[in-house]
């Protein structure tokens, strides 16, 4: 039969102190109950763990055989103990988190920072995916939480608005639409469209600009990241039509930003598996996005 915790830790308090009423006032019990439980546990073990010898007890040589692999024990329990204190306390573990590429390199990183400055002992995984992969990495429950640009229709997850992101366009400085402050599928009409595809929320919100106003018009160069969108129009391929923060991204690259019209915003959504509690740490990152998402009511306005 295996030893219960108690009667271990009276051992390895005799094996300390020498004795069993120095045992037993270290563990804060009587004298009695001390001597019963290591009773017990040689009876348990099949073995003597001391001999007596002149009103002491000596160790046997199964007992120090014992011990080091006691103390091994004790530190695991000590250490477990200790970790299920700091997640209780959401000091430490892993948080991870799926996002679609405009917002793994606008929204997450200040979010990001802000939370490790709180809880500099966990430590975050963050990977970009398309939306479809975001919603499939949280249902799977291989992602904490997802963020994703646009609204989703998934009976797996749970999709939380937190912001809204104003569509616009992104111009080179010396393009001859430079001085336009207002731009529309007009104005975009005769020039070569960026945009990411038109099965994601931005290049359906263009096509629908463009049939709108009654144009054939559509995406000349179609990319799946924002930061691939800007580099082109740096090297001067074109307008990219981009969501409020890929705009943000353009503007940190000295491109021109325009609001686009009718203007059109695209919601910010938190993905969260349905029928998963979400970690204190999850939990505590979400209140955090919740927060950022109170104080900024609509994210990358383009017309700023």
């Amino acid at each position: 039969m295996t030893l219960n915790l108690r009667e271990l830790e009276v051992f390895r308090a005799v094996m300390e102190c020498g004795n069993v009423t120095a045992a037993a006032e270290a563990l804060r019990i009587s004298q009695p109950a001390a001597s019963k439980m290591l009773h017990q546990a040689e009876e348990r073990l099949g073995f003597a763990l001391f001999t007596r010898y002149r009103k002491r007890l000596i160790a046997t040589a199964e007992a120090h055989a014992l011990l080091p692999e006691l103390i091994g024990a004790f530190t695991a329990l000590q250490d477990m103990q200790r970790l299920a204190d700091d997640l209780r306390a959401g000091r430490s573990g892993q948080l991870s988190v799926a996002s679609v590429p405009a917002l793994t390199t606008t929204m997450l990183p200040p979010a990001i920072k802000a939370f490790r400055d709180a809880r500099p002992d966990v430590s975050v995984v963050l990977r970009s995916y398309t939306a479809l992969e975001t919603i499939n990495m949280v249902a799977d429950h291989r992602a904490d939480i997802g963020l994703i640009l646009g609204a989703a229709a998934d009976r797996r997850i749970e999709a939380r608005r937190l912001t809204a992101s104003e569509v616009g366009c992104a111009l080179p400085p010396d393009h001859p639409l430079k001085d336009k402050r207002i731009l529309n599928a007009m104005d975009l009409r005769q020039h070569a469209i960026i945009s990411l595809g038109p099965q994601q929320p931005v290049g359906a919100i263009l096509a629908r600009a463009f049939a709108d106003a009654g144009l054939p018009g559509g995406i000349a160069i179609e990319t799946s990241q924002s930061a691939a969108a800007c580099a082109l129009v740096r090297a001067g391929a074109g307008i990219a039509v981009l969501d409020g923060f890929g705009l943000q991204e353009a503007r940190a690259q000295g491109l021109l930003v325009r609001p686009l019209r009718p203007r059109t915003l695209l919601d910010v959504s938190l993905v969260l598996a349905r029928h998963r509690v979400p970690s204190r740490l999850a939990q505590a990152f979400v209140s955090l996005l919740d927060d950022s998402g109170q104080q900024a009511r609509t994210a990358g306005d383009a017309s700023s």
